[in-house]
């Protein structure tokens, strides 16, 4: 599933590097590590998306590459719903897939 088939889509993204996390917000959303061609690896909500970035940067399971590829892009969606709109997400993916993305099967700290 590409993160183009999102509803609501994610409205900003940035490369999944240490350099651009000065430019993820700092507030309360939903996001996703993409791969270069934009398929979904992992969906989450945080409440400080930067701080969110910087936290999967320092998971080695986040930063390697998996069966599906590599996480090179960050997006998100600035929102108050976060259970809703991540629980969206997660679903629209299962019903394509019958299995949640694969980096959401590894262990990841709780978002903050």
């Amino acid at each position: 599933m590409k993160v183009g088939d999102l509803s609501p889509r994610p409205a900003a993204k940035e490369p999944f590097r240490r350099a651009h996390m000065r430019f993820v917000s700092q507030k309360s959303g939903c996001y996703v590590l993409a791969t270069f061609e934009e398929d979904i690896l992992y969906v989450g909500l945080a409440r400080n998306l930067r701080r969110r970035f910087g936290q999967h940067l320092d998971t080695p399971e986040k930063v390697s590459a998996t069966a599906n590829g590599r996480a090179v892009w960050f997006f998100w969606l600035e929102c108050i719903t976060l259970e809703k709109v991540e629980r969206t997400w997660l679903n629209s993916y299962a019903l394509i897939h019958g299995v949640w993305p694969v980096l959401n099967n590894v262990y990841s700290p709780t978002a903050v």
